[in-house]
């Protein structure tokens, strides 16, 4: 013991001796610890990643904002003040983008992304009462591996009889921690889980691939949405010619319509028929004053 009371003492935290019957050791009143060995980059950087943090989409915001109080309050007093000043200058994430499109964080009642968490870090099944698209919802039991956020959406990876499950954390509207524990791996790489349930969405679903002509300055906004670009060449206009693989022909479609005049589905002919229909009915209904 008297080893550990020097390694603290030498630690900078002012430990001292209490003589008599009730004597012992104890700590200066009034002592604070402080997070000395962070250099203002470091609390800044801390900070900052704090706020890009998934703990909203786990039901773990006001814990967040509570642990980032302690440590400013930890901070020694010279990198206090600097720190929150920093902090002030920078914005994360706003609500709305250049646009003034509102970006909508998921809303997922605290009770049931707390169930969750609880299942997931005990290792215990996992009870759902989960509405997937299009269908009534249903309860399941599943095994939770982990959980993962993607710009502020929450899923829940799990196996259900064995088979990889992936959920999305809005679309459950209840959930129940059970006793019994979950069948899965020590160890997991959530990384390597997530590309593989990636790769198996990409892969499911009634793909469509589509030959688009296309204005080099969109090709991002067109790849930011579509599955794949599978090929890719140059027009002598300098325009793109590309092979684009979408989820199905509602979002091929739907896609190329953001593109407007900066893009020509050429192939499959029923693209070019769908948009052409939408854009017919688009001038019917500004022809005519309002």
């Amino acid at each position: 013991m008297l080893r550990d009371i020097e390694a603290l003492s030498a630690a900078g935290v002012p430990v001292h001796a209490e003589r008599g019957r009730h004597g012992g050791f104890a700590l200066l009143p009034g002592f604070r610890t402080e997070l000395t060995g962070l250099n203002h980059d470091e609390a800044l950087a801390l900070l900052v990643a704090g706020s890009r943090s998934g703990a909203q989409a786990f039901g773990l915001g006001s814990a967040l904002a509570s642990a980032m109080r302690k440590v400013v309050d930890a901070l020694p007093e010279s990198y206090r003040a600097t720190a929150a000043g920093a902090v002030q200058r920078l914005l994360i994430d706003p609500e709305t983008d250049l646009l003034s499109r509102r970006l909508v964080a998921e809303e997922v009642p605290d009770a049931v992304v707390a169930e969750v968490r609880r299942a997931v870090f005990a290792g215990h099944k996992l009870r759902i009462h989960y509405a997937a698209v299009d269908q009534t919802p249903q309860w399941r039991t599943v095994d939770p591996i982990g959980l993962v956020t993607v710009r502020d959406q929450g899923y829940l990876l799990a196996t259900r009889s064995g088979a990889d499950r992936t959920y999305r954390l809005s679309r459950i509207l209840a959930a129940e921690e059970l006793a019994e524990p979950a069948q899965r791996p020590e160890r997991v790489d959530l990384d390597r889980a997530w590309q593989d349930r990636s790769t198996q969405f990409r892969a499911g679903g009634d793909q469509v691939t589509v030959l688009v002509r296309m204005n080099p300055a969109r090709r991002e906004d067109l790849a930011g949405t579509a599955l794949a670009i599978r090929a890719e060449t140059t027009d002598p206009n300098g325009w793109l010619r590309l092979e684009v693989t979408f989820q199905d022909p509602r979002h091929a479609e739907w896609a190329l319509w953001q593109l407007a005049m900066n893009a020509e589905a050429l192939e499959p002919q029923w693209l070019r028929t769908s948009l052409r229909n939408r854009a017919a009915a688009v001038v019917t209904r500004y022809r005519a004053p309002s």
